[in-house]
């Protein structure tokens, strides 16, 4: 009888055992702090699976993904970003949404006098992300060039290789000033100060898709899902994040 019980209990486990999954998530810099929470609420939502984090600047992440990275969702921080792994056929059809809005801010250590855009012409050092391969320094550059300013400030700028390196810069004073999410304010709180909005000529909407070859599809359209759902939408509001 102990036999045929543990038996049962055995074939009862094994299509809770063979459901579980691990996806993995590779999500633009700025994610970080709301994707960590974003993640354990789905795996609440979802027992027995998990997600797998990877954060960068998005053009890096296109970059794994095309080498073969095991990727299931991607969440890029720009339109370009995700042009390109649509381009190159990396995302599976007609996952493609947008899911936030931001919004670019002139950031400077908690006790500087910087106090607008105007007063950059006396800094000595600014950073933003390297526009080759990091969105927030796309942002900026067409917003300073927009602006008139981009020729005139472009000598000052020491690049980051994600938004998240030049927070830090401006954050630990090795920068006067820098170009960063609004949402990205909250990682430094008490560092670094937000002294004016930034208009952007493209709007900042961050997209998320399935990757074509995702070792776990069904899910990763799950969490694709949540993150676009009232609940997931919830959790990103409180990082800062707006509706797409």
């Amino acid at each position: 009888m102990r036999k045929k019980i543990l038996a049962a209990v055995f074939t009862a486990a094994i299509p809770m055992l063979a459901s579980a999954a691990d996806i993995t998530v590779s999500a633009a810099a700025s994610l970080t702090n709301a994707f960590k929470e974003l993640a354990q609420a789905f795996e609440a939502a979802h027992p027995g699976n998990r997600v797998l984090l990877n954060f960068a600047a998005s053009d890096p992440l296109v970059q794994q993904i095309a080498k073969g990275a095991p990727v299931d969702v991607f969440a890029s921080a720009d339109q370009e970003a995700m042009d390109k792994a649509e381009n190159r056929k990396l995302i599976a059809p007609g996952t493609r949404r947008d899911f936030v809005s931001n919004t670019v801010v002139l950031v400077v250590p908690a006790g500087s006098r910087i106090a607008s855009l105007a007063d950059l012409r006396g800094a000595q050092r600014l950073t933003t992300g390297n526009p080759a391969s990091v969105p927030i320094g796309r942002y900026t550059q067409e917003a300073l060039a927009k602006a008139g300013l981009w020729p005139g400030l472009e000598a000052k700028f020491v690049f980051g290789t994600s938004v998240r390196q030049s927070l830090d810069y401006v954050a630990r004073g090795e920068a006067d000033a820098g170009f960063v999410y609004a949402t990205d304010v909250m990682a430094q709180k008490g560092k670094v100060k937000a002294v004016a909005t930034i208009p952007t000529a493209t709007p900042v909407r961050y997209p998320i898709a399935v990757i074509a070859n995702a070792p776990q599809p069904a899910l990763a359209r799950q969490f694709a899902d949540y993150a676009a759902s009232g609940a997931g939408q919830q959790i990103l509001a409180k990082y800062g994040f707006g509706k797409p």
